[in-house]
């Protein structure tokens, strides 16, 4: 047990550990000694069943099933999720957006990330131990690798062995799997940005483009490579989050803890015995919560940032309770404030409501009430402006003065549209020539505008750029559809 420690975690063991007596521990190695670029010995992490553990796989299921299921969709007639980046336009079920709409990306990403500082205030890094791709991924190719070559010991002793036939179907098939299941993956992240539907016959038939080929390919390869061999070095070594993690903890965060006052005096005993008898705690020492550690850690040294609150630990230490009579939890959801005072598993949760969660609750309210409320109010076409550089104003006609613009009309419904332009700003603004014009589903079109001034209009309004707008009017489409009239500002320049 003591070399599996040191092997797992980089610091040296329990001293005593292997015997079960006492808890003095030799002085730890310092981090800053400890080579990055060391070779790690490979954690043989054990499977592990429990309540949270079940849990951990619902996550796993959810989040695949929207994963690989999203691409495969239809929604309108085309794929529900599309990223189409050749045409520029972004696909979510109803929603179209063009490039303009990158506000939304930004509330997106601010949403994730309040909501990443309200969950790990109040419960650790609940993401990294249930819904993070490394995590779930992991999880699978774990999963695939006991299929085909067994726990934790099983794994060890076939690692250790000679090269036989054995070893090699069973490493054979379990790589095949993997490959297969990344090749997938990769294929379906690719979906996103190409029609799967293409996608997947092109794949079949190795005719797939430089880029989709690219990217298959290196997502597969980023998808075998982590969750296959790297594991928990992403976590340890490559993911920021672990290392800033501390910034958003207090003493009143549930962590995963182990109870010292209560497991101390470690030591292996008969479930027969009474352990406060012969001066024990309750913890046996069987090594299990360390074994079962995807990061290879030892949750009784106290937190570490190489924790990423699987919960693996709790499951199996909840398992050996049960099987020596002993009460559930020595290993726990808890606060350092409620250790440390005894606090009653109320008492610990009256205080998750303290102003720090309150303030990332109420901006991450109003962020997302936002967010909606301009999804709603969104207009289902827009306008956009370009003037004619090369000649800005001039004089036609009977004295009239006029200005040349470009204006881009975008739909954003699914369905054929008509639109009136109109203009407004200065007496006897008009526009001359086309008026109206037709705009295929989810499509964008230009079209050239000149407005005129009558001379005397220019002369009351005097040289110089005058502000004016544009009003494009949405003549067919359901009521409902959102407001029926776009704007956008421009100036007339009337020359001197």
């Amino acid at each position: 047990m003591s070399q599996e420690r040191v092997e797992a975690s980089g610091r040296p063991a329990a001293a005593g550990a292997a015997s079960g007596a006492g808890t003095a521990k030799a002085a730890p190695v310092p981090e800053a000694f400890v080579s990055l670029y060391a070779k790690q010995k490979k954690i043989y992490a054990r499977s592990v069943s429990g309540w949270f553990n079940n849990w951990r796989w619902v996550l796993v299921w959810l989040t695949q099933l929207v994963f690989y299921g999203l691409p495969w969709l239809d929604w309108n007639a085309r794929q529900a999720v599309l990223f189409d980046l050749g045409t520029r336009r972004f696909y979510i079920f109803g929603l179209v957006l063009y490039p303009q709409d990158l506000i939304y990306l930004s509330a997106l990403l601010m949403i994730s990330a309040y909501a990443l500082f309200l969950f790990t205030a109040v419960a650790g890094r609940l993401w990294c131990g249930y819904a993070c791709p490394q995590t779930v991924y992991t999880e699978i190719f774990m999963w695939v690798e006991r299929r085909f070559e067994g726990d934790r010991n099983a794994r060890m002793r076939l690692d250790a062995g000679p090269w036989s036939f054995n070893r090699l179907w069973r490493k054979g098939a379990t790589q095949s799997v993997w490959i297969a299941l990344s090749l997938w993956t990769g294929l379906t992240f690719a979906g996103y940005f190409t029609p799967i539907r293409e996608l997947l016959p092109s794949a079949l038939a190795l005719t797939l483009g430089p880029w989709e080929t690219f990217w298959v390919l290196f997502y597969g390869f980023a998808t075998w490579g982590n969750a296959g061999y790297m594991r928990e070095q992403v976590c340890k070594y490559m993911c920021p989050y672990a290392r800033f993690q501390s910034a958003m903890f207090d003493k009143d965060t549930l962590i995963i803890s182990y109870d010292a006052e209560r497991g101390d005096p470690r030591g292996t005993r008969s479930r027969k015995i009474d352990a406060r008898s012969q001066g024990l705690g309750d913890c046996i020492d069987c090594g299990l919560c360390v074994q079962v550690c995807p990061t290879g850690i030892d949750i009784r040294d106290g937190l570490q940032y190489e924790c990423i609150g699987c919960t693996a630990c709790i499951d199996v230490c909840d398992g050996v309770m049960d099987k020596m009579k002993y009460p559930r939890g020595l290993i726990r959801y808890a606060t350092q404030n409620a250790l440390a005072q005894h606090q009653t598993p109320a008492q610990m949760l009256r205080r998750v409501l303290r102003p720090r969660v309150l303030v990332y609750t109420a901006i991450l309210v109003l962020i997302v009430a936002a967010f909606v409320a301009s999804l709603a109010l969104r207009s289902p076409f827009r306008v956009d402006v370009v003037r004619d550089r090369s000649s800005l104003a001039r004089i036609v006609d009977d004295g009239y003065i006029e200005n040349v613009y470009r204006l881009q009309v975008m739909n954003a419904t699914e369905s054929v549209q008509r639109y009136r332009i109109g203009a407004d700003g200065l007496p006897g603004l008009a526009i001359d020539g086309q008026r109206e014009l037709e705009v295929a589903p989810a499509d964008a079109r230009w079209v050239t505008i000149a407005l005129r001034v009558p001379p005397d209009s220019a002369s009351q309004a005097g040289p110089g750029a005058h502000a004016i707008q544009f009003q494009v009017e949405r003549l067919e489409g359901p009521v409902d559809a959102g407001p029926a009239v776009a704007s956008e500002k421009s100036t007339f320049v009337v020359p001197r």
